[in-house]
C-alpha cells in the first residue's frame, strides 16, 4: 500500500537536508524562443527574426508540502515553467532551486528528488504498464521486487487489474496510459512531484482516483506537488495555492479562497483576471 512507501531516502537526496527549505524557488526566471518556422521554403521571404517570450522574469517560492497550481490557458508558459524545473530545459536568465540546490549547476542531485508527469508521456508501447514501471524504478536504483509490489499497489488504487498491467501498453485507451504515467511517477516517491495536466483525458472517476493518490502522497509522506490544470474546479479542491499564469507573467498568486473573495468560483476568477490583463495590454 502507498503507506508503506518511504519518502526521500538518502540514496535519493544525498546529504541535502530537507527541512526548513523550501521545495521549490525561482528567481526572476526568463525563458524565450525562436519564434520562426522550423520549415523555411525557399520561395518565400526569409521571416524578420523575433523571440517569443515564454517565461518573463517569473519569481515564486513553493513551501514544503503544499499543492501549488499553476493556471493559465494554453500557450501562457505553464508547460514550459514545468520543464525548466525538471532540467528538460534551460533558462535565459534568472535561478531556480529545488530544496536548495541550483537546478541547472546541480542537475543530477536535482533529478533523483523530482519527478513529472506530462499529458503526452511516452511509453514502450510494446512492453506491459507494469514492465514500463520496473524499468522505470531500475533507473532510479529501485530493486527488481520492490518496484514490482510498489507497482501493484499503485496500479490497483489507480483501478488497473494485474491482468491489465501485465498487456501491452499499445492495446490500452489514452486514459489508461495517463494513469500508468501518473503511477510511474508515485513509483519512486519523489520529494517534489511535478503534474503538467495529469488528469487531462481521463474519465471522471478515474480523475478522483489520480487526485486522491496526489492528495495521500502529500499528506501521508510530505511531498510537495506543483500542478497545472486547466480544470478550476481541481484546482479550488486540490491546491493549497495557485499562480495564474498568463504571457509568461505571473498575473496572480495567492489562495484560491482569497481569489474567490471577489465573488464567484475559480472559474470566474480565472476569466475575470484574464479579460483584465486582455484590456490592459
Amino acid at each position: 500500500m502507498i503507506a508503506t512507501f518511504q519518502l526521500a531516502q538518502s540514496s535519493n537526496v544525498g546529504q541535502v537536508s530537507l527541512l526548513g527549505q523550501s521545495a521549490l524557488a525561482l528567481h526572476d526566471v526568463t525563458k524565450s524562443f525562436d519564434g520562426r518556422p522550423m520549415l523555411r521554403l525557399p520561395w518565400r521571404a526569409r521571416p524578420a527574426e523575433r523571440r517569443v517570450v515564454a517565461i518573463d522574469n517569473v519569481s515564486l517560492n513553493v513551501r514544503r508540502g503544499e499543492i501549488f497550481g499553476v493556471l493559465g490557458a494554453n500557450g501562457s508558459g505553464k508547460s514550459t515553467l514545468v520543464r525548466l524545473v525538471s532540467t528538460l530545459l534551460l533558462p535565459d536568465g534568472g535561478k531556480l532551486e529545488v530544496f536548495g540546490l541550483d537546478v541547472v549547476r546541480e542537475e543530477l542531485r536535482v533529478k533523483q528528488m523530482i519527478n513529472r508527469v506530462s499529458v503526452d508521456a511516452a511509453f514502450f508501447k510494446k512492453l506491459s504498464p507494469m514492465e514500463n514501471l520496473l524499468y522505470a524504478g531500475r533507473l532510479y536504483g529501485l530493486g527488481a521486487r520492490e518496484s514490482h509490489e510498489r507497482g501493484l499497489d499503485i496500479l490497483d488504487r489507480l483501478g488497473i487489474s494485474k491482468k491489465v498491467a501485465l498487456a501491452p501498453m499499445e492495446h490500452m485507451s489514452r486514459g489508461m496510459q495517463q494513469k500508468v504515467a501518473v503511477s510511474r511517477a508515485l513509483l519512486t516517491s519523489p520529494v517534489l512531484l511535478l503534474l503538467d495536466e495529469p488528469t487531462t483525458g481521463l474519465d471522471p472517476r478515474s480523475k478522483k482516483d489520480v487526485q486522491r493518490m496526489v492528495l495521500s502522497l502529500r499528506d501521508e509522506h510530505d511531498a510537495t506537488v506543483v500542478l497545472t490544470t486547466h480544470d478550476m474546479d481541481e484546482a479550488d479542491r486540490m491546491c493549497d495555492r495557485v499562480a495564474v499564469l498568463d504571457r509568461g507573467r505571473i498575473i496572480a498568486l495567492d489562495t484560491p479562497d482569497h481569489l474567490k473573495q471577489a465573488g464567484g468560483s475559480m472559474e470566474d476568477v480565472f476569466m475575470r483576471l484574464t479579460h483584465e490583463e486582455e484590456e490592459a495590454a
